[in-house]
């Protein structure tokens, strides 16, 4: 420490002196000629240098002061050192490849680009190639078809046609692109199929047939697409709906012959369409031999229903005999009931099981799959019943002994009712009580059917007892029976009990809140009753559900005159006039 030597503090000595003095000389820089002339030449407005780079500074009439450092740092070599790579220390190298790679920095990430810390690298821009061209264009056509498909499924077909023709046009510019790039071997053949598809049902949905047909053509008779054949069903239906049954088949079959026998399915639903363009041109052996085919193969209720139209239609009754049996050994896929209810009620897993199935979707569709297959045994058995032996109820006998020895024995107390049914229609009422007495004593579901049409028809036939023993027993078997129950107060109403009629006449309306006759008869009670406001209540609602019924106007106008409203009753008269103009008590009434 001896040898040490400490400055003097001063007291004058300030830490931050000269920390705001400016130079004289720059306050003149704006003035001075020469610099001004350099900013206003491109060698004044170029880029700043990149780091690492070297340069001279430009010449001023300004001299640049600099520290000890600065001057120490650039002596040395009269080449800065290139950034980022150290100067070797010999010229000699070794052989081999380097750690270190030549010209850059490691950056996996690429951090310095997009930081933007490279001014050359933020000024370059990547060109877009044609392959890249040709992909974005590619998008768009896609875009525009699915657009045009959406908007032909939520009905708006204009818009859908404009967007398909759109798609069209934009799918010849990619192909030219492509010729023009040379790129005519990367074609897009599905894209060019779903383009022409898509145009040519926007064509058919906007009813446009000649241009959907020429549409349907281009595709037709290019080879290079594999399943172009098989829109020959497509112009098949568009000659369906211009009604040119000849060209139709013909298109039905050149699409049946290019099928192979793998798609079993299609070929079937394309001789469907044959059978039925045979139907409509009164061809029916021709219809017969299509639909026949199909039955052999895979049979179906559809099939067989317009198969027995064709028997009837040639009043065939052997062959209609046959084939409403064929139709009984039909299954719908839901006979097996018992697996909806569980075999162990103390299984939690089988209870649990057993709910989440009972509603979903498949059970759903075996449900529509049964209503489908009832309807078609129904109809059938209607319609053949008449012509297959020399009375309609021998017919009928013969019909229910085929559906009981079937799966859809439940079919044949329904049949019953119907064949009870139809001897009302004739006027056979000795012959429909019977039936339906046949159907009551049955334990089966439709026993309460049965008892409520006997109750009705013994009401008419004035036998009040037997009309409410028959009533009783429909409302025993099945209380939420709306029609039942107003069996029953049309008895007790018939008695002159009309309070008591009127609850069962409510009862039937809090199970069914539109049941016309329920309400219907509440109004008469009221009206019988002289409650002529509560009358009105019930025939104006009955009104809003049945608005030209002759029988409710007239009521409303005849309560309205008996409440001394006369222009409102002159007003419902004049309404019903409209309706039965030849009444002539209702022209009585009014003059």
């Amino acid at each position: 420490m001896e040898n040490v030597h400490l400055v003097p503090e001063s007291e004058n000595d300030d830490l931050y002196s000269g920390y705001d003095y400016n130079d004289p000389m720059l306050e003149e820089l704006e003035e001075d000629p020469e610099f001004q002339r350099i900013v206003r030449t491109r060698y004044g407005q170029r880029p700043p240098l990149p780091p690492g780079g070297s340069g001279v500074p430009p010449a001023t009439g300004l001299a640049r002061k600099m520290t000890g450092t600065t001057m120490r740092a650039r002596m040395g070599t009269g080449m800065a050192p290139e950034a980022g790579q150290a100067r070797p220390m010999t010229g000699v190298t070794a052989a081999g490849f380097s750690s270190v790679m030549r010209g850059h920095k490691f950056d996996p990430l690429n951090q310095a680009a997009a930081s933007g810390h490279s001014a050359t690298s933020s000024l370059e821009k990547t060109e877009e190639t044609p392959e890249m061209l040709i992909k974005r264009m590619e998008k768009k056509v896609n875009r525009l078809v699915e657009e045009s498909a959406h908007a032909s499924a939520m009905g708006d077909y204009q818009t859908a046609l404009e967007k398909a023709k759109e798609a069209g046009r934009r799918e010849r510019m990619l192909c030219k692109q492509r010729e023009q790039a040379s790129l005519a071997e990367q074609l897009n053949l599905d894209l060019t199929y779903c383009v022409l598809f898509n145009l040519a049902n926007q064509y058919e949905a906007n009813e446009q047939y000649s241009e959907a047909l020429n549409t349907y053509l281009l595709i037709v008779k290019n080879k290079m697409f594999n399943n172009g054949s098989r829109l020959r069903v497509n112009m098949g239906n568009i000659y369906t709906a211009q009604k040119k049954y000849p060209q139709a088949i013909k298109m039905y079959r050149m699409a049946l012959d290019q099928i192979g026998e793998v798609h079993k399915s299609v070929r079937l639903k394309i001789l469907q369409n044959i059978g039925s363009v045979f139907v409509k041109m009164g061809q029916y052996a021709d219809t017969i031999t299509s639909f026949e085919h199909i039955m052999s193969e895979q049979p179906d209720f559809k099939t067989v229903m317009n198969l027995t139209l064709c028997y009837y239609a040639i009043s065939d009754r052997e062959k209609l005999k046959r084939c409403f049996c064929r139709m009984l050994q039909i299954t719908s896929g839901a006979e097996d009931e018992d697996r909806y209810f569980p075999t162990m009620e103390d299984d939690p897993q089988q209870r649990l099981l057993i709910e989440t199935i009972k509603n979903d979707r498949l059970r759903e569709l075996e449900r529509e799959r049964k209503a489908t297959a009832d309807k078609t045994i129904l109809t059938a058995a209607k319609l053949i019943a008449p012509v297959i032996e020399t009375s309609f109820a021998l017919g009928f006998d013969w019909c229910i002994e085929m559906v009981r020895s079937s799966v859809y024995v439940e079919l044949a107390s329904e049949l019953e009712i119907t064949k009870a049914l139809t001897f009302l229609k004739l006027m056979n009422i000795p012959k429909a009580i019977e039936t339906f007495k046949d159907c009551n004593r049955k334990d089966s579901k439709m026993a309460a059917t049965a008892a409520t049409n006997l109750s009705f028809i013994l009401l008419l036939e004035k036998d009040l007892q037997q009309a409410e023993k028959f009533a009783d027993s429909a409302v025993a078997l099945d209380r939420y029976n709306p029609h039942a129950l107003v069996n029953k107060g049309n008895v007790l109403y018939s008695r002159g009990d009309y309070e008591a009629a009127r609850e069962f006449y409510q009862e039937a309306l809090s199970v069914e809140a539109t049941c016309s006759e329920a309400l219907f008869n509440t109004g008469l009670v009221h009206k019988q009753m002289r409650r002529y406001g509560e009358a009105m209540e019930c025939f104006v609602k009955l009104h809003n559900i049945l608005r030209s019924s002759s029988q409710v106007i007239y009521h409303l106008a005849d309560l309205s005159d008996k409440m001394g409203d006369t222009p409102q009753s002159i007003d419902w008269f004049l309404q019903l006039i409209s309706l039965v103009p030849t009444d002539p008590h209702v022209l009585q009434r009014v003059g």
